[in-house]
């Protein structure tokens, strides 16, 4: 049986890769307007933020003392607020190279496949000790999931922006 969180991963990312597949791969690499990503460093980003969870949760754990979703209201609140820009930390920005098209897809698909798993393998409750978000506790292994989806969102959000800015022109 396919928990919520679950139902929730194959909706994000299957829009993710609806969104970015109605994109022409010679549209992908088009800076729509200065100081923006293209589609594909968009995408990049999010595969950049999601692709070392499950390797996360296989690391230090430890029982959790609170609620396991504490924290899912305050990310919904950053991330879900399309108004309010933010700076990507360093270590998650994209390359400015030209991306292809089919090799991010594939990356999408398999961030997807890979939190899907992890869903189903950890205890969701378990708080990770290896990593954290700035201005944060450690998070469990279900609010990382959660962080994953509602990032994955905004910047799904983001992408139809710049789909439909590339459209004007």
């Amino acid at each position: 049986m396919e928990s919520a969180i679950q139902n929730t991963i194959l909706e994000t990312y299957t829009k993710l890769n609806d969104v970015f597949s109605s994109f022409a791969e010679d549209e992908i690499n088009i800076v729509p307007f200065e100081g923006s990503w293209t589609g594909a460093q968009t995408v990049q980003h999010i595969i950049l933020a999601c692709s070392g969870l499950p390797q996360l949760f296989a690391g230090k754990t430890e029982k959790t003392t609170r609620e396991p979703d504490e924290n899912s209201k305050k990310l919904d609140g950053i991330f879900l607020d399309f108004n309010t820009k933010y700076q990507s930390p360093e270590n998650i920005k994209p390359a400015t190279i030209e991306y292809n098209k089919n090799d991010l897809l594939a990356s999408i698909k398999k961030v997807q496949t890979d939190l899907f798993e992890a869903a189903e393998t950890y205890d969701l409750t378990l708080t990770c000790l290896d990593a954290k978000i700035p201005g944060f506790e450690n998070f469990t292994i279900y609010e990382w999931l959660h962080f994953a989806i509602v990032h994955s969102q905004r910047h799904t959000h983001q992408l139809k922006s710049i789909y439909e800015i590339l459209h004007k022109k």
